[in-house]
């Protein structure tokens, strides 16, 4: 969205404040093509901001069962590990906060270029993403929070700072569905590195029907109540899952190589569906990322190298901040010859000739995800990796149940991680604990665990930290006070 300075002053009532870009009205922009593929940009730029970015982890991840944050960590990430967030917690602000940024802006693009004279088939494109975009951030908000507030127009009056609630999460997950619909028949298949097309609709549509599906099943707070069929709802995800699985070999498919799948160099992978557009090139953080120096411990600023395949060396960093650790007792839940345990879960490392070294920091275990061995100081081209096929892929097994075709999906994720198949003959129940788990293990430290959990109501038998709540407790995180501050309609 482009504010005036007044503008700006108005949405931080909404904490939706942010420095403007520009001063243009709607009458001098959006005129041209370049217009409203500037504003588009601007839009998808809200995914980069540093609390937005990092709070894939930090609220996705650090929650469950599968990573803590080194001890002398500051701030609040402990507050999210030890399961003790309050309305005050900052990182649940944050991330609260620039989801609502990004969906103001693409509130703005929608109005405004439907609003415009350019070519239908430039506001088929432009609009299609900023739909998608809008029906992301509201996905990771109900998620993330329940029942939040909604609106779908640009903030233009002081009396639009403060939206109304959502009558109830049925009614947010309706209006993802409408965005996405709208984005699947508006967008083409025109895989583009860092932006979203048909194919990313079509998945996120069947991750958004697999969430309500599997909440109502599970019996997870906020779903019971869900005027949906849960069958129905588990095929309507398993119908758009098996599109995006089977249509389009061509563009998206699984990726033979596991370690090619974290190649920083291939970002138009087979995998990729959607994928963050940084590059260590840019000038400012959001541009490129930091991300490797979160997984990757200190070295004094000395370069360490990683062991892949007993042989393969490859260069890790040096000046790692080594935030994010990998629980002992999620490791060891993987078979021993399990390559995503082998080759991506790493204590030792060497220096450039392949001699064992000691780091200068070296607390446990940390993922090889997100690597970048030729990174320039701190700038990487590492890349949070937001819809990939086998997610998908997994999101068509869970749905469908123990059919040849979802054991097949199952079983190609497990032999590329040199793994034994499934068990065969699985009951429904057991297959789908089966393919959540096998979720755990392939989709670790990418964002997903704790979503999981909560749509399944597992977390207190889940996570050790959490056992002392109940699964109403963490259900969502707790509305950010500031909002219930601003806003009196946030109840």
């Amino acid at each position: 969205m482009i504010f005036s300075a007044a503008a700006a002053a108005m949405v931080a009532g909404c904490s939706l404040d942010e420095t403007p870009y520009g001063f243009y009205s709607q009458d001098n922009f959006y005129q041209t093509e370049a217009d409203a593929e500037s504003g588009l940009m601007y839009a998808y730029n809200a995914l980069n901001y540093l609390e937005y970015l990092r709070g894939i982890w930090y609220l996705g991840d650090i929650p469950s069962e599968c990573m803590y944050p080194k001890a002398s960590e500051p701030g609040d990430i402990h507050m999210l590990q030890d399961w003790t967030v309050t309305p005050e917690t900052e990182l649940t602000l944050y991330y609260f906060k620039y989801c609502y940024i990004g969906i103001n802006r693409a509130n703005t693009v929608i109005r405004r270029v439907t609003d415009s004279n350019l070519d239908d088939a430039v506001k088929r494109k432009v609009t299609g993403e900023a739909y998608f975009l809008r029906a992301w951030n509201y996905f990771n908000l109900v998620r993330g929070y329940g029942r939040v507030p909604l609106y779908t127009e640009p903030i233009s009056t002081l009396d639009m700072t403060t939206p109304e609630m959502a009558e109830s999460i049925e009614q947010i997950y309706g209006q993802i569905i409408s965005d996405l619909t709208l984005a699947e028949q508006q967008l083409e298949v025109n895989k583009v590195f860092g932006r979203v097309d048909k194919v990313a609709a079509q998945a996120l549509l069947a991750k958004v029907y697999l969430n309500m599906a599997s909440g109502k099943h599970y019996k997870a707070p906020g779903y019971t109540d869900l005027s949906i069929d849960v069958d129905d709802t588990y095929e309507l995800a398993a119908n758009w899952a098996r599109k995006v699985v089977n249509d389009y070999k061509a563009y998206y498919d699984f990726d033979d190589d596991l370690l090619h799948i974290y190649d920083v160099n291939y970002p138009d992978g087979p995998e990729h569906i959607f994928i963050m557009a940084t590059d260590r090139s840019g000038t400012d953080e959001g541009m490129y990322t930091k991300i490797p120096l979160q997984f990757l411990p200190n070295n004094g600023s000395v370069d360490i190298y990683i062991k892949y395949n007993d042989s393969v060396i490859k260069r890790g960093n040096g000046n790692g901040w080594g935030v994010f650790l990998i629980e002992d007792s999620f490791r060891e839940s993987f078979d021993p010859k399990d390559k995503r345990r082998t080759q991506l879960m790493h204590h030792t490392f060497y220096d450039e000739n392949g001699e064992e070294i000691t780091i200068a920091e070296n607390n446990g275990y940390y993922s090889a995800k997100y690597v970048d061995p030729d990174f320039i100081g701190e700038r990487t081209s590492a890349r949070p990796y937001l819809i990939r096929y086998s997610d998908i892929a997994l999101v068509l097994a869970e749905a469908e149940g123990p059919t040849a075709e979802a054991y097949e999906l199952v079983n190609f994720i497990r032999r590329r991680a040199d793994i034994t198949d499934l068990t065969p003959g699985l009951s429904p129940e057991a297959f789908r604990t089966a393919v959540i788990e096998e979720r755990a293990k392939e989709l670790a430290f990418e964002g997903n665990r704790l979503y999981d959990l909560r749509r399944t109501a597992s977390v207190t038998s889940t996570v050790q930290e959490a056992e002392k709540l109940s699964e109403e407790d963490a259900a969502f995180y707790p509305i950010p006070q500031r909002e219930i501050d601003l806003n009196p309609n946030v109840r």
